[in-house]
């Protein structure tokens, strides 16, 4: 779910998308804005995938093109502003929230949301091979109906 902003919060939203790109290091392109007022432009963190960002984008006032999306949301990890969740080694999911936290996967409808990060509890992780180094932990907790 991408941000559903007003007309009259547009102008407020896009400052806001601007100086997430700019803090990044990132410039703020037409394209990275309208996404990234998509993403962050109501304040509220999200998950998404590259397909729900796309259909956002092309109910907005600036669609973009499939290949914009993957490359953007490319560029936005990159920089350290969006964080890849992969499910299933294949499905990925982009969260704004860069937090260390966990993630409840719906199986049945496909959505990915914050776990409470307060109840878990890691006791330990296996030291990483020789000559590499732990880059992160997802810890993705699948959820269904019974």
């Amino acid at each position: 779910m991408t941000a559903q902003i007003p007309p009259e919060a547009r102008q407020s939203a896009i400052d806001l998308s601007t100086a997430w790109l700019s803090q990044a290091g990132l410039r703020p392109t037409r394209q990275r804005v309208n996404l990234a007022t998509l993403l962050v432009g109501d304040g509220q963190d999200r998950h998404v995938t590259a397909e729900t960002l796309y259909d956002a984008s092309r109910m907005s006032a600036d669609p973009v093109s499939l290949a914009t999306v993957y490359n953007t949301l490319k560029a936005f990890c990159d920089a350290g502003v969006l964080r890849e969740i992969t499910v299933d080694g294949s499905k990925s999911y982009f969260d704004t929230n860069l937090t260390d936290h966990p993630h409840f996967y719906w199986e049945d409808s496909g959505t990915l949301t914050d776990a409470p990060a307060e109840e878990l509890e890691l006791a330990r992780v296996p030291d990483a091979p020789a000559g590499m180094e732990i880059a992160k932990v997802d810890v993705v907790i699948r959820l269904r109906a019974k």
